[in-house]
């Protein structure tokens, strides 16, 4: 009989791992959190880019507990905005801001623009101790609502509306914006690669 195989998701982030976990799951995956392992060191998210951190992260994290390890960095890039908030989605309203502040600084900075296209970015790296496996991309694109809707998601999910749809993330059930979110798609071009195959631990 095959092991499951287990890697740890680099993230503090409980949403994320949660999100990650459905959608993994069914793959076979069994995702580890931080508080599984009694906590993962601070990594510094300094990188140019999405790639840039999610590789960072997932290498410096395999080394530090030698596992093998899954990373994202993700975020929301808005066209009228030149891209922005980008690498500094988390940190758009400043350090430590939360999603309620980021959500209020982009609604504010749009404010009276008739353009409101926007897209998800995420990038999944998978490291094991000896260093970087493989990274994918996943993308979604819709536009920015005009004010935030729904109970459900997190971060910009209250905002974000994707294409072909009148509801935003947060107000879609979970499995019905997992299977076409920016993390969903990322993580789905991993499988696809065979980047979550190989020994496990």
């Amino acid at each position: 009989m095959s092991m499951a195989l287990e890697l740890l998701a680099a993230t503090g982030n409980a949403h994320k791992v949660d999100e990650m976990r459905a959608i993994l799951a069914p793959a076979g995956v069994r995702l580890l959190s931080a508080r599984d392992v009694g906590g993962l060191p601070e990594v510094d998210e300094d990188g140019a880019t999405f790639r840039d951190n999610a590789i960072k992260k997932a290498c410096a994290i395999a080394a530090a507990t030698g596992r093998r390890v899954i990373a994202d960095d993700s975020g929301l890039e808005v066209v009228a905005l030149d891209g922005a908030p980008g690498v500094r989605s988390a940190r758009y309203a400043g350090e430590g801001g939360n999603d309620g502040r980021n959500v209020a600084k982009l609604l504010a900075a749009l404010d009276g623009r008739s353009d409101r296209r926007a897209r998800f970015v995420c990038v999944v790296a998978v490291a094991g101790p000896d260093g970087l496996v493989g990274t994918a991309e996943g993308e979604v694109r819709g536009r920015i609502g005009d004010q935030p809707r729904g109970q459900g998601g997190f971060g910009y999910d209250p905002v974000f509306i994707p294409d072909g749809y009148e509801q935003t993330f947060a107000e879609l059930p979970a499995g019905i914006k997992n299977s076409m979110s920016h993390r969903g798609r990322a993580l789905a071009a991993a499988l696809a690669q065979g980047l979550l195959r190989g020994q496990a631990g």
